[in-house]
C-alpha cells in the first residue's frame, strides 16, 4: 500500500500575485487583472504582501497546537455544536458518500461581536466555544480571523474590479457574515493506510472564498485542468487563496472551484489556518446580475446553499443532538 501521488508543480501552474498595489490603492486594476486571470484558470492563487503580521500567525499557531495536543477527553469540552463551532474530531467529516472519513481534526469559530447571542438567523451562526485549558486561544484566534477577513475583503474588491464591477459588488451584504475560520490539524499519515486515505479527501470548497495559511510541512494537492494531481507546496510569506463553489456559481462558472486534497506524507504534524469567507446568509447568489455573465441555475441565498452542503458533509449535523 502507498500514498496517493501527485506531480511536482511547474512554477507557473499556480500564480503568485502581489497584493501591495491593491491594498495601498496605487494600482488596484493591475492586481485585479491578475486575480481575474488566475481565477478563470485553476482557481488557486498564492498571494504575497497580504498584510497579516507574522506575529499574528505565529501566536495563532501556538494556541492551536496547545489545543490539539490535549487528550480527546479534554478537547471534548468544546465538542462541535449545532452551530458548527468548536472541536470537530477525526472522522467527523466526509467529502463524498463513498470516501473514507478524513483523518483531520478541526477547531472552528466565526464572526463574533456584542450581539452574537442574538444572531439566530442561520444554523451556521452561533456563539463561539473557547477551551478553558487554552486561555490564549480566543484572543489569538479572533486576531487571526479579523486579519484574514480583511484580506478576503481586499480580494473580493479585486475580483469585482476584474469583472468590471463596482468595487464593493460582492460586499454589499456583509455586515453579519457567515464566514468561519478553523485550525485544521493533520496527524502524520501512515503509508500503509493506502492511496484512498486522505487527511482531507478530494473536494471543492463550499463557500465563496477560502484563504489558507500553510505551515512548512506540505501535503496540499490540487487537480489541474487535465485531471492530474499536482503539489501546491508552501511558499514563505504567502497565503493560498482558492475560489469556492459559491463564487464559481456567482460568476456563472467563469471562476473555477477546483478539487483539492491533503496527503500528509511528512511523518510530522501538519497545521493549517483557514478562513472560509461568506457574506450575510440572505445574500442572493445569481450570475445573471453580472453584465456579460449568465447561468441557467436558479438563484439561491448564501445561507440556504451552505446549509444544504454542510448537511451532506458533516455527520454530526444529522446525528448529533448538541
Amino acid at each position: 500500500m502507498a500514498y496517493a501521488t501527485a506531480k511536482h508543480t511547474h512554477k507557473d501552474s499556480i500564480p503568485v500575485v502581489d497584493l501591495t498595489s491593491l491594498r495601498n490603492g496605487q494600482d488596484p486594476d493591475s492586481v485585479a487583472a491578475a486575480l481575474h486571470a488566475a481565477s478563470q484558470n485553476l482557481g488557486f492563487i498564492y498571494v504575497k504582501a497580504h498584510g497579516i503580521p507574522d506575529t499574528t500567525i505565529d501566536t495563532a499557531r501556538r494556541s492551536a497546537f496547545a489545543f490539539f495536543r490535549q487528550s480527546d477527553e479534554e478537547k471534548s469540552d468544546v465538542l462541535i455544536s449545532s452551530h458548527h463551532r468548536g472541536w470537530l474530531k477525526p472522522g467527523a467529516s466526509k467529502m463524498e458518500d463513498d470516501a473514507k472519513p478524513d483523518l483531520k481534526e478541526s477547531f472552528i469559530w466565526g464572526h463574533q461581536n456584542a450581539n452574537e447571542q442574538l444572531l439566530k438567523d442561520h444554523s451556521l451562526r452561533g456563539p463561539n466555544q473557547w477551551p478553558a485549558a487554552v486561555p490564549s486561544m480566543e484572543q489569538s484566534a479572533m486576531a487571526y480571523f479579523e486579519a484574514a477577513h480583511d484580506v478576503a475583503h481586499q480580494l473580493m474588491r479585486g475580483f469585482a474590479r476584474g469583472l468590471n464591477l463596482e468595487e464593493n459588488f460582492f460586499l454589499r451584504t456583509c455586515s453579519q457574515p457567515l464566514s468561519r475560520a478553523s485550525f485544521v490539524y493533520y496527524p502524520p499519515q501512515p503509508e500503509n493506510s493506502g492511496e484512498n486515505q486522505f487527511g482531507v479527501a478530494p473536494h471543492t470548497d463550499f463557500g465563496v472564498l477560502t484563504i489558507l495559511c500553510q505551515d512548512s510541512t506540505g501535503g496540499l494537492q490540487v487537480e489541474d485542468k487535465d485531471g492530474n494531481w499536482i503539489h501546491a507546496p508552501p511558499i514563505d510569506g504567502t497565503l493560498v487563496v482558492n475560489v469556492g463553489d459559491l463564487l464559481c456559481r456567482w460568476t456563472g462558472g467563469a471562476y473555477k472551484s477546483t478539487p483539492h486534497r491533503v496527503v500528509n506524507t511528512s511523518g510530522q504534524e501538519r497545521l493549517s489556518l483557514v478562513l472560509a469567507f461568506d457574506p450575510d446568509p440572505d445574500t442572493v447568489i445569481d450570475a445573471n446580475e453580472i453584465p456579460g455573465l449568465s447561468t441557467s441555475e436558479n438563484s439561491i441565498t448564501c445561507g440556504d446553499y451552505l446549509q444544504w452542503r454542510f448537511a451532506k458533509a458533516f455527520s454530526y449535523r444529522t446525528n448529533s443532538k448538541r
